[in-house]
């Protein structure tokens, strides 16, 4: 058969035009639902998550839980007491990080994915070399699923940004499953009021 008979037979055969709707219908769910639905599911994918009352009772938290880490970055300002993430252009530099700490502005609760733009990363490398990595996210912040997500940044500015839902994770055909092989090794959340 030539090209232009089976070209001619797809377009007849072609399934009836349907359009697409103009928005998908929002559900209204409240935050606390949204919450334990983030908790579960990133529970269930490998994540530690800490409900906490106020952002200051994170930074004993992290100090508590990772004593015997030897380098941790925080790239958020407000968690004094940790070394603070300077930028180098050589992603190198980062090669040798325990822990990397992030502040996201949107949480998805449905597969529990973290939106981190590069502004958030400091460096695009920075969360995927990292041994250990801590997110944290204002309550506020959590969102039903990826259609509510995506509206959320759809118009937004930035340069890079990804979805990170749980440590790094792979498995073979005998189903042995590794942490950490291909990225961290554990993810902490913190979900603040």
């Amino acid at each position: 058969m030539s090209r232009d008979k089976i070209l001619a037979a797809l377009r007849q055969n072609q399934p009836e035009s349907v359009p697409l709707p103009s928005s998908m219908p929002l559900v209204r769910v409240e935050i606390l639902e949204l919450q334990a639905k983030f908790k579960t599911v990133a529970e269930g994918i490998g994540s530690t998550v800490h409900l906490v009352d106020e952002f200051a009772a994170i930074q004993p938290l992290i100090l508590a839980r990772f004593a015997e880490e030897k380098r941790i970055l925080s790239t958020i300002g407000e968690l004094t007491a940790l070394p603070a993430f300077e930028l180098n252009s050589d992603p190198h530099t980062y090669a040798n990080v325990d822990v990397a700490i992030f502040k996201s502005g949107l949480g998805v609760a449905e597969n529990s994915a973290l939106w981190l733009t590069e502004d958030q990363m400091g460096i695009r490398v920075l969360p995927f070399i990292t041994q250990h990595i801590v997110i944290l996210i204002p309550l506020s912040a959590l969102v039903p699923d990826m259609h509510a997500a995506y509206q959320k940044i759809g118009e937004a500015e930035y340069d890079f940004g990804t979805f990170i839902a749980g440590p790094s994770k792979t498995a073979d055909i005998e189903q042995s499953l590794v942490l950490g092989a291909h990225g961290p090794r554990s993810m902490t959340i913190f979900i603040y009021a």
